[in-house]
């Protein structure tokens, strides 16, 4: 195993997950205004929505900085980041001053469900918690 093999691996997590981390802190610093957006959206139960987010966030981002079940932790991350994708950056129904936006918010989410996809199929890497042969 090169030396790229052992910490890049490492180094991927830890910037997947850096968003994860922030945004969840972020939703229960300002969890008024998390329930705000969920319910100007339109969505049924935006308190529970915004639990459930804060929820995924900070347990997938946390399982994938440790790599303790990594796969487990990509899969709650890709889960939350594919529906705010398309309840939050729905750039084709927005108005079009809002449009170029929501469509580099989509595309950026669409890039990070790749990465937490390539987490999901390889497992967690070499320095992990997860033991790399059954990751």
């Amino acid at each position: 195993m090169t030396a790229l093999q052992r910490y890049l691996p490492l180094a991927g997590r830890l910037l997947l997950a850096l968003i994860f981390v922030l945004s969840g802190f972020e939703k229960i610093t300002g969890f008024s205004g998390t329930v705000g957006y969920i319910t100007a959206k339109g969505l049924p139960l935006p308190q529970l929505a915004a639990i459930g987010a804060i929820v995924f966030e900070l347990a997938g981002s946390i399982m994938l900085v440790l790599g303790w079940k990594a796969r487990w932790g990509a899969l709650l991350l890709f889960v939350f980041t594919a529906l705010a994708t398309i309840f939050f950056h729905n750039f084709w129904a927005v108005p079009a001053d809002q449009s170029t936006n929501q469509m580099i918010h989509f595309m950026k989410n669409l890039a990070i469900m790749g990465g937490l996809l390539y987490v999901m199929a390889y497992g967690s890497g070499a320095i992990s918690l997860d033991d790399e042969k059954s990751a």
